[in-house]
C-alpha cells in the first residue's frame, strides 16, 4: 500500500468467516461528526453487511460512535451508510450477489489522500472444516517461525 493510505480499522472476523472472492474500493457517504469519529477509530463493523437497493449500495450494521466533542447536533451511530460506486461496478456486484452463497461484507476502513474509503468484499461463507484448516495452517506457520527464530 502507498504511504498516503492509513488503515483505520480491519474486519478480521470477516477474513476468518468468509472466502473473499473479489474486493472493491468504495467511497462512503458520511456526516461531519461521523468523519471525525471514524478518524479517531471509533468504528465497529464486525457484523455489518452491504445490500443493493434501487441501484445503490448500502452498508448496514456498521456502528460509528458519536463524536465526543460535538454539540447536540450529533449523528445517528447505527444509520445505514451509502457507498459510492460506479454503475458498472454496481451491476457486477448485483450479478455476483444473485449467485447462490455470495454476500457483500465490508473488510476495512482507511484514509486515502484524506478521504475515508471502504474495501467491500464479495464473500462466500466458510464451512466449519475450512475454519479448522485455517487455524491449523496458522499454528503450523507460527511453529515454523518460532523454530526459525530459535535456530538463529
Amino acid at each position: 500500500m502507498s504511504d498516503k493510505i492509513k488503515i483505520i480499522a480491519q474486519n478480521k472476523k470477516a477474513r476468518f468467516n468468509y472466502f473473499i472472492e473479489e474486493s472493491f474500493e468504495c467511497g462512503i457517504e458520511l456526516r461531519g461528526t461521523e468523519v471525525k469519529s471514524l478518524k479517531a477509530g471509533s468504528v465497529s463493523f464486525a457484523d455489518s453487511f452491504a445490500e443493493i437497493k434501487n441501484g445503490e449500495v448500502w452498508v448496514k450494521g456498521c456502528h460509528i460512535a458519536e463524536y465526543s466533542y460535538s454539540s447536540i447536533f450529533n449523528h445517528n451511530p447505527d444509520r445505514p451508510k451509502k457507498l459510492l460506486l460506479h454503475k458498472d461496478e454496481i451491476k457486477r456486484l448485483v450479478r455476483k450477489v444473485d449467485e447462490k452463497g455470495f454476500t457483500l461484507i465490508p473488510l476495512d476502513f482507511y484514509l486515502k489522500h484524506g478521504l475515508v474509503k471502504l474495501t467491500l468484499g464479495v464473500c462466500k461463507g466458510k464451512k466449519l472444516f475450512d475454519k479448522r484448516a485455517d487455524i491449523r495452517d496458522r499454528d503450523i506457520k507460527r511453529d515454523i517461525q518460532r523454530e526459525f527464530r530459535h535456530d538463529q
